[in-house]
């Protein structure tokens, strides 16, 4: 396999390369903690979301807080993985 074929698609957006950068250094974070780091609007992030956790790179908690719904993302196993071979890939891609 050469070094591009390693370059995942699924990443290849911006707003997915933030998301999953985010998530590989937190836990859980939660969609206005999210959408206010990367500077996206509501639509644009439960687009990406959706695609990344129907991909099982992502798990998506909601529940209510209060009266009030929460919605948080979690990085999965896989999606660990799979994004850490990315980031890997563009690493090789920039050695001389």
């Amino acid at each position: 396999m050469s070094i591009i074929d390693a370059i995942n698609k699924d990443f290849e957006s911006r707003v997915r390369l933030g998301m999953l950068s985010v998530l590989l250094v937190n836990e859980w974070v939660d969609f206005t903690e999210m959408k206010a780091l990367l500077s996206i609007t509501d639509g644009n992030l439960a687009s990406h979301a959706a695609a990344l956790e129907k991909k099982e790179y992502l798990e998506v908690k909601k529940e209510f807080v209060g009266k009030k719904p929460k919605t948080s993302y979690r990085i999965t196993e896989l999606g660990r993985f799979q994004f850490t071979q990315h980031l890997n890939a563009l690493e090789k891609l920039m050695r001389p």
